[in-house]
């Protein structure tokens, strides 16, 4: 499927469709981001979010990068990378990951890290192919709620 990747620069209610679609597809236990809360995420410093458009312009995909700076340098992160049950295996992921990795090379990024379940088997296949590789460490998590 030929997409265009591109940073969404305001809210509109296409955006907020997209994101109440593809967050279901992503995580049974979150709620959609409201208008709102896609507002403060297009307008944060170092947040970028970024959709996938299909031929006809509707959104069938996202992923959020977020670039920061550390002691040790620039790093980014990826967060939340969806791609609509219809478009997957259609390389919407790969054109997604990979238009994020420019975009944190060109920001002057060290790393990119990203985490991603291991019942993602095609997800993982797609990272490992674009050259990510398991790092040696423990990701812990606290529940703040």
């Amino acid at each position: 499927m030929p997409v265009t990747i591109e940073e969404a620069q305001e809210v509109t209610p296409a955006l907020v469709d997209a994101f109440a679609r593809l967050v279901p597809q992503l995580s049974r236990s979150s709620s959609a981001p409201t208008s709102s809360e896609l507002g403060e995420m297009v307008s944060a410093p170092g947040t970028h979010v970024l959709v996938a458009l299909d031929g006809g312009g509707a959104i069938v995909g996202s992923l959020t990068l977020v670039i920061f700076r550390i002691p040790t340098g620039m790093r980014a992160w990826i967060e939340d990378v969806v791609v609509d049950e219809a478009g997957r295996g259609q390389g919407v992921g790969e054109a997604l990951n990979r238009f994020a990795l420019d975009l944190a090379r060109a920001e002057g990024c060290k790393t990119v890290d990203l985490t991603s379940r291991p019942s993602r088997e095609a997800a993982n296949r797609l990272y490992q192919r674009l050259g990510f590789v398991p790092r040696e460490t423990n990701v812990y998590r606290f529940t703040l709620e």
